[in-house]
């Protein structure tokens, strides 16, 4: 189990009313599946359960940000199963299999945050393809949006 902590009132706004808050952002993960099997979204007061099975690690993270990058949504626990993983699994200190998060202060490009954690801010596609579930476009990233640093 991993629990990641999120900007709550910033995000992707998905839902109203907390009574089907679950169903949109199970449908909001689906639409882009990283690779989620069985995929069930339970949600309460600003936290989301997610459970279901994955064949790896990654998509289990992906599928964690996407959840966590929603307006309302303050924390996700993640109860997915990884099923025949060479991959160690994420540390739950913040830091992925992959490398790291990063949450996304004003001001911030993709090409500064590839400058700084990848050391050439040409490697901004990096970047982009490790959250293409999250991010929709390069140019547009906000502020207290989390996301992969990939290693």
């Amino acid at each position: 189990m991993s629990l990641l902590d999120f900007v709550s009132d910033i995000g992707h706004s998905l839902f109203n009313a907390e009574e089907h808050a679950a169903e949109k952002i199970q449908q909001h993960i689906l639409n882009d599946n990283p690779g989620i099997e069985n995929l069930g979204v339970l949600f309460q007061k600003g936290f989301v359960t997610l459970t279901g099975a994955s064949k790896s690690w990654e998509a289990v993270e992906k599928a964690i940000l996407m959840a966590g990058n929603v307006k309302g949504v303050g924390k996700v626990i993640s109860d997915i199963e990884v099923t025949d993983s060479q991959d160690l699994a994420p540390s739950e200190l913040g830091g992925s299999s992959n490398g790291q998060y990063y949450v996304i202060k004003s001001g911030d490009t993709l090409s500064a945050i590839a400058q700084q954690f990848l050391g050439d801010a040409s490697k901004y596609p990096a970047l982009f393809d490790a959250n293409r579930e999250v991010i929709k476009h390069p140019d547009k990233i906000f502020p207290g949006q989390k996301i992969r640093i990939p290693a």
